[in-house]
């Protein structure tokens, strides 16, 4: 999770959405980094884990991420929980619950849907209060300059 803040603090520092995510191999290696990018991008779909699993599945010369581990800063939204069950990842750990957009139990919870083919275990609220106050202190700049 340390790597995964180290990648939401360079997010804020270059004024995007402070969300970080590290894609670890079945023996703990890095595979792949990421930290949102949609600003600097102009990708709608430049979300940290989207980022971090390109780069791993790059590294791997294939799409399938099984016996791999997403680590994000933050609960992924639905459109990252949907890419971390196609890309087969085998479990999903989040820091920060997102009550208004996460998609792996608290809003939604697409990840563990028995009607989907794979479903990714979820370690959730690994470090959420150091993961949440860079999402807290970023938006407070931000509010009050």
């Amino acid at each position: 999770m340390r790597l995964a803040l180290d990648e939401a603090r360079r997010a804020a520092a270059e004024g995007e959405i402070p969300v970080g995510a590290v894609v670890l191999g079945p023996t703990g290696e890095v595979l792949g980094t990421g930290r949102n990018d949609r600003e600097r991008s102009t990708d709608p779909t430049g979300h940290a884990e989207i980022v971090a699993m390109r780069a791993a599945a790059s590294r791997l010369g294939g799409w399938r991420l099984g016996g791999c581990t997403l680590v994000v800063t933050l609960e992924p939204c639905t459109m990252c929980a949907g890419a971390s069950v196609q890309a087969r990842v085998d479990r999903v750990v989040y820091g920060a619950v997102d009550p208004k957009a996460g998609a792996v139990g608290s809003l939604w919870d697409v990840v563990r849907d028995r009607r989907l083919n794979h479903r990714p275990e979820v370690i959730a609220e690994v470090m959420a209060d150091e993961c949440g106050s860079v999402l807290t202190e970023f938006f407070a700049r931000r509010r009050f300059g």
